[in-house]
């Protein structure tokens, strides 16, 4: 390194002093040690070990199990979806569909059931999508035309592409999933599982109407849908027309063969969660009977359709039970192993 003040450039075979160098000025000196200093800052680092990993995904507002609120963007407008998290980080997921009375403020599975507690230390994050009502969980053709209702329903577009999107910027897998749904979320969650395989490894349905296509069941639907929000079952599918057809387990049951299924029902006998002590109780648990014995002569039906066609599914069929919330805390339970393996939680 040629010293500063010299100059190594021969000249006639010998070296030459050069002029001494002026002195720099202050400001360059201190711009010197500034750059040096950065320097020194920038590769610290390598010394002092390896760089921390940042997150990969937003930070829950809780712990790992707790539980969350999110809004959710979609095309329907932001979405409220309650979740508790993976007891320990995994990326498995369980979706649980809400019946066709859905409410906007919260998942019934939430508030009637057990099911937080259920899978509180299981390493698998429940999604609890709210709202919904008489929705069948599908892609509409167009707002219900009776209720005044201003957007159209994209509840299947919402599950499987728009939430699902969302969840994997937390960790959650969009492909390690389970769905679950009693009454109107039991058919959905098939449909749910049957179009889209790549996301879904179990179903489970409770209670649910499996063939909506059969004799007087098209009318059953239309006046449960006025009665509950005053939606029009027209307004969601034309009669027997493709996207009609589409949400019937009993036609798309082909689609389902190889997929882990638990299927549930009861005749509709008043059982040990049958306590009415009142005259709306006694009018509440009368309509419980009578849905619940509806949703076996159609679970029958489908179960008749699956042997014909030599898919299996682990049926849970009772006697007793009626259509209400303490039966199907009760069928989730039941169905919580299978779902488990299916996922490969341990």
């Amino acid at each position: 390194m040629a010293v500063q003040g010299a100059s190594s450039c021969p000249q006639n075979g010998s070296t030459r002093k050069s002029p001494a160098s002026p002195r720099r000025p202050r400001r360059a000196r201190g711009w010197r040690r500034v750059l040096a200093a950065a320097v020194a800052v920038v590769a610290l680092p390598a010394f002092a070990g390896p760089a921390l990993a940042l997150p990969t995904h937003p930070l829950h507002r809780t712990p790992e199990g707790g539980f969350e609120e999110l809004m959710v963007p979609s095309s329907m407008g932001p979405i409220k979806v309650q979740v508790q998290w993976a007891r320990h980080g995994g990326d498995a997921a369980l979706y649980l569909l809400d019946g066709l009375r859905a409410r906007d403020d919260f998942n019934a599975w939430t508030v009637d059931t057990n099911a937080l507690q259920q899978f509180a230390e299981d390493n698998v994050t429940l999604v609890l999508p709210v709202g919904g009502q008489s929705s069948f969980y599908t892609d509409w053709r167009a707002p219900s035309s009776t209720n005044g209702q201003k957007l159209t329903y994209r509840w299947e577009t919402f599950l499987t592409q728009e939430l699902p999107a969302f969840l994997e910027g937390y960790g959650v897998s969009r492909t390690n999933n389970a769905v679950a749904g009693l009454s109107m979320g039991g058919s959905a969650a098939l449909a749910l599982a049957a179009y889209h395989r790549d996301q879904f490894k179990h179903a489970s349905s409770f209670s649910g109407y499996l063939n909506i296509s059969a004799p007087g069941m098209r009318e059953a639907i239309r006046i449960a849908m006025l009665d509950a929000g005053r939606f029009n079952v027209d307004s969601m599918a034309w009669p027997w027309s493709p996207a009609w057809l589409r949400m019937d387990p009993f036609v798309f049951a082909p689609q389902l063969r190889n997929l882990p299924l638990y299927i549930s029902a009861a005749w509709g006998v008043p059982g040990a969660h049958d306590n009415p002590n009142s005259a709306v109780g006694i009018f509440n648990t009368v309509n419980a009977v009578a849905l619940e014995a509806l949703s076996m002569v159609n679970t029958i039906s489908f179960m008749a359709r699956m042997n014909q066609l030599g898919i299996g599914a682990h049926y849970g069929l009772q006697v007793k039970g009626t259509h209400s919330w303490a039966y199907w805390q009760d069928q989730l339970a039941a169905a919580r192993p299978d779902i488990l393996a299916a996922l490969g939680v341990s």
